[in-house]
């Protein structure tokens, strides 16, 4: 982590320091210089401002408050400049909560103030933190060797806080480098839809991203360096695919059985063992009939064919999801026709720095100026925090408009709809196509700046809103009869989401397989635990998705925290092993599945990658990121069964 400051020595001229002023976001600008000086009586005279959760801002401000910012900070940076840009003083909590109240747009509720004061992290450390195990011996850790299955994201991280810990541990990695699905997914226009400044480790803080909602590659890379700063590399086995792994209750272990590279078989032993090859990594194809038929190339995006050129072809994508969300418009300039064939159309969140450089000015900014860094991501993680959660709850007393769950619903509703007929006011047949008739949060939305729909107007693209009948050796014939000729057939639908740790399978005490006890319906207690797995964590498990609320990145290191918590337990108690009780897990899930009853991807009669095939949403978390975090601070020992 970065020093209190979270900035570094200067030496630019007055000049230049007034140019990067001009690029700063005046109200994160203002709490960084009343963090800086300890005066707030400028912030005081502002008075509230009004957050706007879709752009991340904070809205309200005057222009001549705006232009006495920003001479105060200059004064205020050239002074702690020509001073040789000392440490700052410690703020006193009651000016750090009243910054949080001027950021946050509103008083902050106390029940989110140990919760926003640990993400700020201002004496540089976090309750997240991986590093600890305070108690245990050192032989206690040489016994935990544990084997992390996954070297993405999730993986990455959770090897870093066994390596802190000192813990012995491998990891096992199908793929040929790092990333998991930022290393996988290479189709056009493959990017983030979570701000780069939250999409990061908290432990790692990136400042230079490029653009606020980062590339593939960017990405890809990010998480490479991580791994090479930590030297994770060489505790990494690639090219080797987890084929099953079975509980030892007479030795305590788990008999990881592997593939590795050349198809060689060999069996590891580890006391625990970390799942962390998340939920969207195993590609969904959709049940066509006549979809071998097909003779021209068709691959999936997450399989993308570079060695295919699709300029001046007649191209068919099928979906409108996430995916084909972001290809679309990048080859829809490149090729002669584009079938884009779609069942449901997606809600557009509008975001105008989708594709948008983050200005150089700014750079500086999180990099030499003392708390803009940590100010600036707490605008954009309050406004996630709970961002629209309470506009995609269900009011049980609605009885309005079928297409929403609430007045809070039918009120964005009507917002993103405005968005949508404002684009295609010249357009109605496609403006009518393109209004999902499903309320607000039901599905995935999607950011977007204007380009999707730019591509949807194109003379060469078609929207087919009719059914698929069948495929074809030359194309696509929908139910209306019509055939829809291409020579190239992209599949844009999504993964098999709901199929939990698959192909590999785990079997737990009594030799039951876990796809087996869960039947089509994963569970786990706080998505992580399953009875009768002793010493199994699951990362990114049942019910740890987020739809309108947070970053992934911040709801892993909440897990991954518990599941250190786990390994610490297991050290400093020196236990064999330790296993979920099934009253509590299954009083867990019941209080999951009430919620997300209540939410608008719990409805009936709206189908999306959230549900599994039983109907069940068994992806997303339903409640606030402060209930995880309060709940992911320690485990419990009385909700296991320990040996």
């Amino acid at each position: 982590m970065t020093s209190a400051s979270a900035a570094s020595a200067f030496e630019i001229g007055d000049a230049e320091l007034e140019r990067v002023l001009a690029e700063a976001q005046v109200p994160c600008l203002l709490a960084a210089i009343a963090h800086l000086t300890h005066d707030v009586s400028l912030i005081r005279e502002v008075g509230q401002l009004t957050p706007d959760p879709f752009a991340g801002e904070l809205r309200g401000m005057s222009v001549e408050h705006a232009e006495r910012g920003r001479a105060l900070a200059l004064d205020a940076l050239r002074a702690y400049r020509d001073a040789g840009c000392p440490t700052p003083a410690p703020l006193p909590v009651e000016i750090v909560r009243e910054l949080m109240d001027f950021l946050a747009g509103t008083p902050v509720p106390e029940a989110y103030l140990p919760f926003l004061l640990d993400e700020l992290a201002l004496d540089g450390g976090h309750a997240k933190s991986l590093a600890s195990l305070g108690g245990a011996r050192d032989e206690a850790r040489q016994e935990l060797h544990t084997i992390v299955i996954g070297a993405g994201m999730s993986g990455i991280a959770a090897a870093i806080g066994l390596q802190q810990r000192g813990v012995p541990y491998t990891v096992l990695e199908k793929n040929v480098d790092v990333g998991g699905t930022w290393l996988e997914n290479t189709y056009p226009g493959c990017r983030v839809d979570v701000p780069n400044h939250m999409y990061a480790y908290s432990f790692e803080p990136q400042h230079a991203w490029p653009q606020h909602f980062s590339t593939q590659p960017v990405l890809r890379d990010y998480f490479r360096d991580v791994a090479r700063r930590h030297a994770l590399y060489e505790h990494i086995r690639f090219e080797t695919e987890v084929i099953d792994a079975r509980w030892d209750a007479a030795t305590s272990t788990w008999a990881v059985r592997a593939r590795g590279p050349g198809g060689a078989e060999e069996t590891l032993r580890a006391r625990a063992l970390i799942s962390a090859v998340g939920q969207l990594n195993r590609p969904r194809f959709p049940d066509i009939e006549g979809r071998e038929r097909f003779r021209g190339p068709a691959f999936h995006s997450a399989s993308w064919r570079h060695d295919v050129d699709l300029r001046g072809k007649r191209v068919a994508v099928i979906g409108t999801g996430a995916s084909a969300f972001q290809l679309v418009p990048e080859i829809a300039p490149q090729v002669s026709e584009l079938h884009v064939f779609q069942r449901t159309a997606p809600w557009l969140v509008p975001t105008q720095n989708y594709h948008a450089d983050i200005p150089k000015g700014l750079h500086w900014l999180l990099q030499h100026v003392p708390f803009y860094a940590k100010w600036y991501r707490f605008v954009m993680f309050w406004q996630l925090t709970d961002g629209i959660l309470s506009m995609v709850t269900v009011d049980p007393e609605w009885r309005g408009d079928e297409r929403a769950v609430s007045p809070a619903n039918d009120l964005l509703r009507s917002m993103l709809t405005g968005f949508i007929r404002i684009q295609l006011a010249e357009y109605p047949e496609l403006a009518e196509a393109s209004i999902p008739d499903y309320p607000p949060g039901a599905k995935r939305m999607l950011r977007d700046n204007g380009v999707w729909i730019e591509s949807l107007k194109r003379p060469n693209v078609r929207l087919v809103t009719e059914g698929i009948r069948e495929i074809t050796e030359t194309g696509i014939t929908t139910v209306d009869g019509e055939h829809h000729e291409v020579d190239v057939l992209i599949y844009g639908t999504g993964f098999q989401a709901s199929r939990f740790l698959t192909p590999m399978k785990l079997f737990g005490r009594d030799g039951i397989e876990l796809n087996d006890r869960w039947g089509g319906d994963a569970r786990a207690y706080l998505g992580m635990t399953v009875p009768g797995f002793p010493n199994l964590f699951i990362v990114y498990g049942p019910n740890t998705n987020l739809v309108v609320n947070g970053s992934i990145i911040f709801f892993v290191e909440c897990q991954l925290h518990y599941i250190m918590g786990c390994i610490d337990l297991l050290a400093r108690e020196r236990l064999r092993s330790m296993t979920v009780r099934e009253d509590v897990h299954d009083a867990y899930n019941a209080r999951v599945d009430a919620q997300n009853a209540r939410m608008a991807w719990g409805v009936p009669g709206v189908q999306s990658w959230y549900k599994n095939a039983k109907g069940r949403v068994s992806q997303n978390w339903p409640f606030s990121l402060v209930e995880f975090w309060n709940l992911t601070r320690a485990p419990d020992v009385d909700d296991f069964s320990l040996d």
